[in-house]
């Protein structure tokens, strides 16, 4: 079996991790920790030593989520579960879905901020988006 697992470090998607490392699965199941750098898109400003100030948000963004996936990844590798760690760009909306499809898993599992009304239609949700356009399961975890 492989899971995807996506995070952003909220509590939400610890919560989401916590259910998949306390899950009795399988023999031989994966488990794939993923999060997404979201691109940035605005104006550049260059510095004194000729970096964009930009490019370097996105790197900083980059690395918190490779630091974030690494923490995860070894969580659950201590849990006994085979995990890699992985960033991808992009929504993460898109991205976990993509991912799910590219790596072929079997079931996605994400954490639920639980927003509604308004505060859903303006921010978006992540789990709505992946549970409507995964191409496999996906589970839900909600906060208790």
């Amino acid at each position: 079996m492989k899971i995807l697992v996506g995070i952003d470090g909220s509590p939400h998607s610890k919560a989401a991790l916590d259910y998949v490392k306390s899950m009795a699965w399988p023999k031989g199941t994966n488990v794939a920790v993923v999060s997404a750098a979201v691109p940035m898109v605005a104006y550049t400003m260059v510095d004194a030593a000729g970096l964009s100030w930009m490019q370097t948000a996105e790197e900083d963004m980059s690395a918190q989520a490779k630091e974030l996936t690494a923490r995860a990844a070894q969580e659950l590798t201590g849990a006994g579960l085979p995990t890699e760690a992985r960033v991808v760009r992009g929504d993460p909306r898109d991205a976990l879905v993509d991912t799910a499809r590219t790596m072929g898993a079997d079931l996605v599992v994400v954490g639920s901020h639980g927003r509604t009304g308004l505060a859903k239609l303006v921010l978006g949700s992540v789990a709505s988006h992946v549970v409507t356009h995964a191409p496999c399961s996906v589970l839900v975890v909600k906060m208790k």
